[in-house]
């Protein structure tokens, strides 16, 4: 019985090398060092790959650019993380965003476009609002949480590879969800990433039309409506995204995005420095405003939360080896720019910093122009997060009985049904809503970051990674997970009570603090 047992063993262990490992490189000049400048692990030491050859058993499902997409994924969008973070369609192949075929890969520097332009956003115009709120602690924080985001990316990604028999790491998950489901089951696992998900995609929709009243607003003081006027009319433009069937007309949208950001910030920057000699050079504090810092640190969470869409890019990668090179660089860049941008913005107005720094240009022609174009911006950027929050429902509640509770909303050619249309018009509607009721986009947006941005980014990540991988991790890389899950916990408790505690007092028109918890240090200089 022994005999039989390891020839039946010699006998799977041939046919998996012959079947499965034919296509993974074998010579040294194709190793590929996984993760040995970060040393998450044994992994470099026995990963094997190549370009293309490493994915070519396990990736290959026709991916979210495969076939005539391609154009409008990863490789072309330009500032759209679309196609990355919202692998689910039908027409991108797997469901999940694995890999794509390896004739649609694209490179490290396509890679790091995306990465760069889903962590900056447009929603960077708030941060020298941050600096007023934290002062030099916001600053640091910016480049603190863009070194932790760019760790918690790349064991996130760690988490989608297995050793085989062999003990080469092959890729057996495609997705945020598959790991969550690894971890918790498929009960929960997938439930709770979806739900976190969903949240923060419709958070976004809401902060995009939030963020065109108060720009509106600003343009057009005197007009007859107000925000929520600006924000209603905008909201009938946004009607329009319930006809979206995939992401071909968003990712050429999201170039435009891109473009008109980079002018904007061009146009601010040169501005900023025009006025250098009133810069307001004491005006960033030492202190820590208990109330506001924990807001400001949401805000810098929330505009770095990419983690979701990481591993469906890292899946589609030509030279996948070199996703930790990537992710460094595009951490660096953006922290390196919003640190200054900030940090140029705030000493250009000092305390009369507003919370969309465009509100604070000087003449009235000025600041109209700068705003208009960014609500155009806004417009066009709504429709990403939109898409993939109806994805998002779709997959979950629309797909058709017994899979789903509901109908498919979708006809036989793939458009969408009239009832269906009135679905998504509806979240339209309830982005609306919302936006109206929560008028305040910095506290929402830090509310956000503290919510599902904390877990997202850093507790999940390092939760999941020690789950999985425990026995080939080093000490200091558990202590360092560990640290990062208890300051996860800390800022996302924090911050999300005292945002709720901001809006609670702002709904009631309080102009001053009163502290719901007795607060015995409020400046951090007082420690020393």
């Amino acid at each position: 019985m022994q005999r039989r047992m390891q020839n039946f063993c010699g006998s799977a262990r041939e046919w998996y090398r012959d079947n499965v490992l034919a296509n993974v490189p074998q010579t040294d000049s194709e190793k590929v060092e996984f993760l040995h400048a970060n040393d998450y692990g044994d992994q470099s030491d026995y990963y094997d790959g190549g370009q293309n050859g490493q994915f070519a058993n396990y990736q290959n499902y026709g991916g979210t650019q495969g076939g005539e997409q391609e154009a409008n994924g990863f490789a072309n969008a330009n500032g759209s993380y679309a196609a990355a973070k919202f692998g689910e369609y039908e027409e991108f192949g797997d469901p999940h965003g694995g890999g794509g075929a390896s004739s649609h890969r694209i490179s490290e520097w396509q890679a790091g476009w995306n990465v760069t332009n889903a962590i900056q956003g447009m929603f960077v115009v708030s941060f020298p609002y941050t600096v007023l709120k934290g002062g030099y602690w916001a600053i640091i924080s910016m480049v603190f949480f863009a070194w932790i985001c760019c760790h918690t990316g790349k064991i996130l990604v760690y988490c989608l590879y297995e050793p085989n028999l062999d003990g080469v790491p092959v890729r057996v998950r495609n997705s945020y969800m598959d790991i969550a489901t690894a971890v918790w089951g498929p009960r929960w696992g997938g439930a709770v990433v979806t739900a976190a998900q969903l949240i923060e995609l419709l958070m976004t929709c809401i902060l995009y039309i939030v963020l065109c009243g108060d720009l509106m607003e600003g343009s057009f003081p005197d007009a007859a409506i107000g925000a929520n006027g600006w924000m209603f009319l905008c909201a009938i433009i946004l009607l329009s995204c319930a006809f979206l069937r995939n992401l071909q007309s968003v990712s050429f949208l999201s170039f435009w995005c891109t473009v008109a950001h980079i002018i904007i910030n061009m146009i601010i920057l040169t501005y900023c420095l025009s006025q250098i000699g009133s810069w307001h050079w004491g005006a960033v504090k030492l202190e820590i405003d208990i109330y506001s810092f924990p807001i400001a640190l949401g805000v810098v969470v929330f505009s770095y939360t990419s983690q979701i869409f990481l591993p469906t890019l890292e899946g589609n990668m030509s030279k996948p080896q070199r996703f930790n090179e990537m992710l460094d660089w595009s951490h660096l860049a953006a922290a390196i720019f919003k640190a200054l941008f900030a940090y140029i913005g705030f000493l250009t107005w000092g305390y009369e910093t507003q919370e969309e720094i465009t509100n604070n240009l000087p003449t009235q022609g000025f600041k109209a122009t700068v705003n208009l174009i960014l609500v155009v911006k806004a417009l066009l950027s709504y429709p990403l997060p939109f898409f993939a929050a109806t994805e998002t429902v779709e997959n979950c509640l629309f797909r058709g009985k017994p899979e789903t509770p509901f109908p498919s909303w979708r006809n036989m050619d793939g458009t969408a049904k009239k009832w269906g249309l009135g679905v998504k018009m509806g979240l339209v509607v309830v982005t609306l809503i919302m936006a109206v009721v929560i008028p305040h986009f910095t506290t929402l947006m830090g509310f956000i970051g503290n919510f599902t941005g904390t877990m997202l980014s850093f507790i999940w990540p390092c939760y999941f990674h020690m789950r999985l991988k425990w026995d080939t991790l080093e000490w200091y890389i558990i202590s360092l997970n560990v640290f990062i899950i208890c300051l996860g916990f800390i800022i996302g408790s924090v911050g999300m009570y005292y945002s709720s505690y901001e809006l609670y007092r702002l709904f009631n028109g309080e102009d001053i603090y009163k502290p719901p918890i007795p607060i015995l240090i409020t400046n951090i200089t007082s420690v020393f």
